[in-house]
Formats: C-alpha cells, sequence, structure tokens
C-alpha cells in the first residue's frame, strides 16, 4: 500500500481532508470487511468510495460485478487504469447521494452475460438483481449515505459500512440509548459490529478509531403494516426535544396539545412519561399506528 501512495503522490494526489479521505492501509482489516461481505461469484457488489482501489481489488477477486462509486474525478483515470483488464468492475465519478443507485444496479442487471472469475454470471436472473454495499463513509455524509441507501429500489440486501466507531454504535444501539440514527438502520436492517479499526490503520490517520457495521435487510417490518413514511413522521417528532417525556416533546413535534399527545401515547400502551431514547421499534410503530387512526387524520409535518 506505501508503494500505491507513493503511486498517486507522484501523480499529485494526495488525500483530501475536505473530502473525508482517509486509506485504510492494513491489509488485515481489508481482509475482514471483505469476509464479513461474504460474497460469491454471483454477488453485485456496489462499493461507495474506493479511494486507490486496493479493497476493490479483493472485493474484485470474490464478486461476479463491482460498481465502484468514487467522488474525486482526481483518482477515477488512475482506477480505470488500474482494473482495465478487468471488465467486470466498473468505476464510476459520482457523489453516491445524487446518483439513482437503482439505475446502476439496473445497468448492471441488463448484461447479457459475462465471465468472472470463470464462472459464468446471467445478469439477468432473479439472483443478479441483487446487490450489496461495501463502503467507508465519511463522517460529514454518513447519516444522509446510509439512508439514501436504505431507500433505494432496489434496497441491497447487505451493507457493510466502515464508519466512525462512535457513529456504529449509535447505529446498533438498544433502548434506552435509541436515537434517530439506530431507528433509521433497524427499521430496514439487523446489525452489529463485526470489527473495530484504530486510526493508525489509516492514512493519514484520523483522529478517531472506525468500526464495521454489518446491515442485514430484514425480511419483515418490525413496525407491522405501518408505512416508513408514517413511522418516520412519527419518530421525528417523538425526538423533537431529545430527553424530555415523550408528552411534550412528541406535541411539540406533532404541534398538537399536550393532552392529545398522551391520548395517543396511552392508546399504543406507551406511558407519557417515557423519553424517546426508550421506545422499541415495536413501539413506535403502536404510536405510528395510534396517530394513523386519529379522525380526522392529524397532518404530520418533517
Amino acid at each position: 500500500m506505501t508503494s500505491l501512495l507513493s503511486q498517486l503522490s507522484a501523480l499529485g494526489i494526495h488525500p483530501k481532508k475536505g473530502l473525508g479521505q482517509n486509506f485504510l492501509v492494513d491489509p488485515a482489516h481489508r481482509a475482514h470487511i471483505v469476509a464479513a461481505s461474504e460474497l460469491t461469484p454471483a454477488d453485485t457488489v456496489l462499493e461507495v468510495g474506493p479511494g486507490a482501489g486496493v479493497l476493490t481489488e479483493l472485493i474484485a477477486a470474490q464478486a461476479g460485478r463491482v460498481i465502484a462509486v468514487e467522488l474525486d474525478d482526481r483518482l477515477i483515470p488512475f482506477l480505470r487504469e488500474r482494473f482495465a483488464t478487468q471488465p467486470h468492475v466498473t468505476i464510476v465519478q459520482g457523489d453516491i447521494l445524487k446518483l439513482d443507485i437503482g439505475a446502476l444496479i439496473g445497468e448492471s442487471a441488463n448484461r447479457k452475460s459475462q465471465i468472472a472469475n470463470g464462472v459464468i454470471c446471467n445478469l439477468q436472473s432473479a439472483i443478479c438483481n441483487r446487490y450489496k454495499v461495501i463502503a467507508n463513509l465519511p463522517y460529514y455524509i454518513t447519516s444522509a449515505a446510509i439512508r439514501h441507501l436504505l431507500e433505494a429500489t432496489p434496497p441491497p440486501e447487505l451493507l457493510v459500512l466502515t464508519v466512525q466507531r462512535e457513529v456504529a454504535e449509535r447505529m446498533v444501539a438498544a433502548p434506552p440509548e435509541m436515537s434517530l440514527l439506530a431507528l433509521g438502520e433497524q427499521f430496514y436492517c439487523t446489525g452489529q459490529i463485526v470489527g473495530r479499526i484504530p486510526a493508525g490503520a489509516f492514512s493519514p490517520a484520523p483522529k478517531v478509531d472506525s468500526a464495521v457495521v454489518r446491515l442485514a435487510r430484514r425480511a419483515e417490518s418490525p413496525a407491522g403494516d405501518v408505512t416508513a413514511e408514517a413511522f418516520f413522521r412519527v419518530a421525528r417528532a417523538g425526538f423533537s426535544q431529545p430527553r424530555k417525556q415523550m408528552r411534550n416533546s412528541f406535541a411539540a413535534g406533532l404541534d398538537v396539545p399536550p393532552a392529545q399527545a398522551e391520548a395517543w401515547l396511552t392508546a399504543a400502551g406507551i406511558a407519557p412519561q417515557r423519553r424517546a431514547e426508550t421506545l422499541t421499534l415495536a413501539e413506535w410503530g403502536a404510536l405510528a399506528r395510534a396517530v394513523g387512526a386519529a379522525t380526522p387524520p392529524i397532518e404530520i409535518g418533517g
């Protein structure tokens, strides 16, 4: 990796602090990330932020198709040259937050066939319409990027994400330490931290340690028949005034009298004195159901 960084330096390419670029130079941690992804030749992988392409190389050795999205246009010629002999690897220059993920995956799925690692993969088959995400996300886009990925159509079946350790711990938190970030991930996925990466494993070294989170798509919603829109509108209202009793924070978030908020909480089986961070996913679903049953229906902002 040192020689690779030297090559980039010789080309005048240095990590940009403004883009949150920290290249993972420790090969053991790169291997662990790929192992957590459980790749097969039938897999399509969307990699976000390939950087110098060292993790891409490992992914390409196991997956049938790799779509690597890199924001930094300085790295695109380098990456395309590096993977020029691997036709199953596509390098895309762009901002993942602005790209249509479904279109990217669709372009892959519409290919009639290709050879990857000696295996012929019919990309029109149902299995090849599924995909996994591997990403090393800069802190400043972490929440937005995860939401964009989870709400994509079609959604990924698995995400293996390298994020700041504190963010990873918040993502997999349980009551009484829930947050909107935790709800956002856990509504769609089951998650676990599968590795911790010290700051020294990156170049340049960030100020904090990182962790690898594995998010597996749920087969069924933990909130039953409640839609994602209804669920998150209610959750945002509940977290509008963190650390306050739900009776007050929920009323403020919905702009209704506290007595009305208390009635909905009671109908959902939630004590009005509870705080938002103590509620389970099922309880948020019950609360969204109670609000949805209001007559006339209430318009919830956010």
